[in-house]
């Protein structure tokens, strides 16, 4: 079934949302507060409009992928006036605990159907419809998007209740942190000790120790190559609200600590925009 979704923010992850549901044949309608970041959209057939309230008018679904809560909740002041009777708010930005809920009360005063549903994936499979999409909220309302969210990704998890869904990408990026601060040790590691770091890389590759992953990051290190899927900025933004979650949930918090010094000693040495592999600059004894 076709349906009409508006998408909120077409930066790296939204442009490819946007384009894997024109390419199911659904009508989308973009916007971004830098217009100029939505308009190559429209060469794949999107309509790129001004304002939020005018992609979201007539809309079946709203996406948002914003970068952070606040964002969110200005983007959304503006456009949920517009929203029809039947539209449903999916709200699939990384917001932590508080931000989700509240966005969830942002809909609730609005008296706009909400689902919290964050994505797992980066700017690849963004593109290629290939992320995971932790829905929660009211099964009926999945139920009435599912074709849409079938275009975003490749499959979708039911959670449970809004909220459950952005509590479970905290801890699916608390370990995504993990791994490629993992990585970025181990690569800086064997630099400093005189080796190759691509022999770490083919030692663990196929073994039980190894991941797509942590070769894909291990690759972009040892090349130099941080064109971003994954910026480091957005990797700090969002360890931080997973020590936020882990503070009031009582979870030992000293790795995340550690992940998120690292990460902010590459964003403060200006590589906040790269991609997070350029996190390998915090662990050299050398920065570079």
């Amino acid at each position: 079934m076709s349906m009409t979704v508006a998408v909120l923010g077409t930066g790296l992850m939204g442009s490819g949302m946007a384009r894997s549901l024109l390419r199911e044949g659904h009508t989308v309608r973009a916007w971004n507060r830098t217009r100029d970041k939505a308009d190559p959209l429209a060469d794949d057939g999107a309509t790129v409009v001004d304002t939020a309230a005018e992609a979201v008018d007539g809309a079946d679904a709203v996406i948002t992928m914003l970068f952070d809560a606040d964002a969110v909740a200005a983007t959304m002041s503006d456009a949920l006036p517009h929203f029809g009777g039947d539209t449903v708010w999916v709200q699939t930005s990384t917001v932590g605990v508080d931000g989700i809920e509240k966005l969830a009360r942002q809909a609730s005063d609005a008296g706009v159907a909400f689902l919290d549903a964050p994505v797992v994936g980066t700017k690849g499979p963004a593109e290629q419809g290939n992320l995971v999409v932790l829905a929660s909220g009211e099964k009926d309302l999945v139920e009435r998007v599912q074709p849409a969210l079938d275009a975003i990704g490749q499959k979708t998890v039911h959670a449970g209740d809004v909220g459950t869904g952005s509590r479970l990408k905290l801890v699916v990026n608390a370990w995504l942190s993990t791994v490629v601060g993992g990585v970025a040790q181990s690569i800086a590691l064997a630099g400093d000790l005189g080796l190759d770091p691509q022999l770490f890389l083919d030692t663990i590759d196929g073994q039980a120790l190894d991941s797509p992953y942590a070769q894909l990051k291990g690759k972009g290190m040892v090349e130099g190559d941080f064109e971003p899927s994954f910026a480091v900025d957005g990797v700090l933004k969002d360890t931080h609200l997973i020590l936020d979650a882990a503070h009031s949930s009582g979870t030992f918090t000293g790795l995340l600590a550690m992940l998120a010094d690292r990460l902010s000693t590459a964003d403060r040495a200006g590589h906040g925009a790269e991609d997070t592999a350029a996190v390998v600059h915090a662990y050299r004894a050398h920065r570079d």
